[in-house]
């Protein structure tokens, strides 16, 4: 059932230009994080582009093209990926990110088996509010590093105001636009904020000048590129952050739950939603990608666009596909400054959080009650505050230490305190 206030719902089919316009927006949207991480890392960002649109295609296949859901590089595994590349290469990655992809195929089999009904006992409104809206401000911080630091580590005034112009600019498109140009509001916002940050002069244009217009990506193919050994390094300091990224991930669909007014987990069920992701990570490692998972960013763009349709999801990941060969494109795109960036990241950050709010307004949950007060309250804080779980070598991160909590704090505590009866 479409809700009235989306202008493509998850199976509409757009017309041919709207298609192209919508799915560039997405792509743009998702890039700059799926490139980062490889570029962190040392591994190609062409190569990220296209296990990304790949992962985002079989992502959408397995779920029955009922989810609107975007695959992008993960940032979870960074550190793990960072030092594995400085011994093993991307071989020991590879086999890393193939045990990701393992450890979410066994939960989701596991799901098939005993169903997902327990979700709603165990993440009730009071929980999926919070969480949601850890998702959006933990992220505060990245967006407010892109809108002030520049390249030097150094605060810089103007990339501050290229950020600002960009997000207010971007808030009129969303107000004021109509027709088609009211769908592509955030596509517009990053074209204005460039062309901004090029007159204050912080878009450096060589890289582009001087790429190619075609480049095939250094793909990593086992067997053909490397011969493959095995290292047990690499699959115990990647498998096990697998569960991190898997609250993320419900924390994802529990947004676009909300966002869509559906409930992802019974149909096409978490298992689909688990399978889509774990088969994505294992075929990027097949391609020299990083591990890949449902992006949040996706997510401030549907809420933002009201643009749900699984046809421009797909398009977005053709598209990203496409622009992993062009290399005059790619550089282009990789040139956009990070305070554009930044702006962009304020609006879609905050609606991700401000989604988070509404979960709690729209089931009225009583914070009147203690019970509510002390789960949201805990997750709130060790979430945004990223508390996060060392264990030797692993790392959990604060979301998903405030999301265990919450659980364990839901099933524990009395639907009353004793001053309260």
């Amino acid at each position: 059932m479409q809700r009235r206030d989306v202008v493509l719902d998850i199976g509409d089919r757009p017309k041919f230009g709207q298609w192209v316009g919508l799915s560039i927006q997405h792509m743009f949207s998702m890039f700059g994080s799926t490139v980062l991480v490889p570029i962190l890392v040392g591994l190609n960002p062409g190569i990220a582009l296209f296990s990304s649109g790949v992962g985002t295609l079989l992502y959408i296949l397995i779920t029955k093209a009922k989810i609107p859901a975007y695959m992008g590089s993960s940032f979870s595994f960074i550190v793990p990926m960072v030092a594995l590349m400085k011994t093993a290469g991307y071989p020991a990655i590879a086999q890393g990110t193939i045990a990701v992809g393992a450890v979410y195929l066994i939960v989701a089999l596991i799901v098939s088996f005993f169903g997902s009904d327990w979700i709603d006992r165990v993440l009730p409104p009071v929980i999926v509010g919070p969480i949601v809206m850890v998702i959006g401000l933990s992220l505060a911080s990245t967006a407010a590093k892109d809108a002030t630091i520049n390249a030097a580590g150094k605060y810089d005034l103007r990339f501050f105001a290229v950020a600002i112009v960009t997000l207010l600019i971007t808030i009129g498109f969303n107000m004021y636009l109509h027709g088609f140009l009211g769908l592509i509001p955030i596509l517009l916002g990053i074209v204005v904020g460039y062309l901004i940050a090029a007159l204050v002069g912080i878009v450096n244009f060589k890289p582009v000048l001087d790429a190619a217009w075609f480049s095939l990506p250094s793909f990593q193919v086992p067997f053909l590129t490397y011969h493959p050994q095995l290292y047990w390094g690499a699959i115990l300091s990647m498998a096990p952050i697998a569960f991190v990224t898997m609250t993320e991930h419900l924390g994802h669909i529990m947004v676009l739950n909300q966002l869509t007014g559906r409930n992802f987990f019974k149909s096409p069920g978490l298992n689909h939603t688990l399978a889509g992701d774990g088969t994505a990570s294992v075929i990027a490692a097949f391609v020299g990608g990083p591990p890949v998972t449902s992006y949040g960013e996706n997510i401030g763009v549907l809420a933002i666009t009201r643009v749900h349709s699984v046809y421009v999801l797909g398009g977005a990941a053709f598209f990203a596909i496409v622009f992993s060969f062009v290399g005059k494109l790619s550089a282009l795109i990789e040139s956009i400054p990070s305070p554009v960036i930044g702006g962009i990241s304020f609006l879609l950050f905050g609606v991700i959080a401000s989604s988070g709010l509404r979960v709690l307004i729209d089931q009225r949950v009583d914070f009147n009650e203690k019970r509510n007060l002390m789960i949201s309250s805990t997750i709130l804080v060790i979430g945004i505050g990223n508390a996060y779980l060392q264990l030797g070598q692993y790392q959990f991160s604060g979301l998903a230490v405030a999301a265990v909590l919450g659980i364990a704090l839901n099933l524990i505590l009395p639907k009353q305190a004793f001053s309260e009866k």
